[in-house]
């Protein structure tokens, strides 16, 4: 499996909340192949430097420093984590504390130094994972698949997972048209199908749960529509792989789901730009940042999306969400759009990171309100 450690969103909600004299910020690309990571610590380290750098210019204390980049150079030591790694890596660390994030979709290089930490580019890795589970089910097999892209995917094993359908409730086939009580012919089939699917769901609640990850099902004809009445997992997507499985490679099963990926991406996306187009008719939709700024400091914002690679540099005032913004990035500011859909995301907002060309409206972020301001 790819080594992909996303934080829950109460786990984001709580970075959202740190404030320290000296909060880094710091995202780099990454590779899974163990041989080739030397350029990725190299990476870092440099990030690392330009980070001491902005604070000794603005005279940081010296022992906090220390204690802060000691935490850098502990990390570029750990070979076992150097090992497993994914696509990106996202590193926050105080003179205190220090957090770890492997990605599974790529980013830039950056790096934020503030009293707070720049979360956005995180954002899309919660947003839209570009990983994914298949779940491919037929009466004679069963197996979970992990898709990662740039990577092959790969079976997962399952613990407890049935081996098939007629095994997992006792019998040696489920064609068996004699009757036994009430459980015989075609509606006895759908009982023995029920519980079948009953215990693969159970199965993967171990390996699925707190996960994020869509999962899509690859299936045909009553299994398919049998699976889902028992589902518990909450982001099964509701297209799945309409094939069976039996002799189809995992291979070949990322190549189906991805495009069944992707599609749900699109459609979430585009309901929200037709949400906000009918909002801003109503004024409860803007791309404006002082009105953002303003909605997010006073719990206006019912969702927001942010471009993640935009980072203006300034400071929103705690009380009345009014921008003063900086010619530059720097220790004593940090980036407006961030603290906008942190402040959103504090007040109960969903708030997802997108591309630029995603967003509706022609600014750096696009608000659906509550109410009109």
């Amino acid at each position: 499996m790819l080594h992909v450690d996303l934080p829950t969103r109460p786990e984001f909600k709580a970075l959202n909340d740190v404030r320290a004299d000296a909060c880094v910020s710091i995202y780099l690309e990454t590779t899974p192949l163990t041989q080739d990571s030397d350029a990725s610590r190299i990476e870092l380290g440099n990030l690392a430097k330009q980070a001491r750098e902005q604070l000794e210019a603005v005279g940081f204390d010296k022992r906090r420093l220390a204690a802060l980049m000691e935490h850098f150079d502990d990390l570029a030591e750990d070979e076992e984590f150097w090992s497993l790694q994914a696509n990106s890596l996202a590193v926050l660390a105080t003179p205190d504390t220090f957090r770890t994030f492997r990605l599974a979709n790529r980013l830039s290089p950056s790096v934020s130094v503030a009293d707070r930490f720049h979360l956005k580019p995180l954002l899309r890795a919660i947003t839209f994972p570009n990983s994914a589970f298949v779940l491919a089910l037929s009466e004679n097999a069963v197996r979970l698949v992990e898709i990662n892209t740039d990577l092959p995917a790969v079976t997962v094993k399952v613990d407890g997972l049935p081996k098939d359908a007629a095994s997992a409730v006792g019998k040696s086939t489920l064609n068996d048209r004699s009757q036994s009580g009430r459980i015989h012919g075609s509606e006895g089939q759908n009982v023995r199908f029920r519980q079948y699917a009953r215990q693969v769901d159970a199965a993967l609640r171990p390996v699925l749960s707190g996960r994020e990850t869509p999962l899509i099902l690859a299936a045909t004809g009553r299994l398919a529509s049998l699976y889902r009445s028992v589902n518990s997992y909450p982001d099964l997507l509701p297209d799945g792989i309409e094939t069976s499985p039996d002799r189809v490679t995992d291979a070949e099963l990322a190549d189906a789901a991805r495009p069944v990926l992707d599609a749900a991406n699109a459609a979430e996306l585009s309901a929200l730009k037709d949400l906000y187009e009918a909002r801003a008719s109503d004024g409860r939709a803007t791309c404006d940042l002082a009105q953002a700024a303003r909605a997010a400091t006073y719990g206006a914002i019912e969702t927001v999306l942010v471009d993640i690679d935009a980072i203006i540099p300034g400071v929103v005032d705690e009380q009345t969400g009014a921008i003063s913004l900086a010619e530059k990035a720097d220790a004593t500011n940090y980036g407006v759009v961030d603290e906008i859909a942190g402040r959103a995301l504090a007040n109960g907002a969903r708030v997802l990171g997108v591309r630029k060309a995603d967003l509706p409206g022609e600014g750096d972020l696009a608000a659906i309100l509550r109410y009109p301001l």
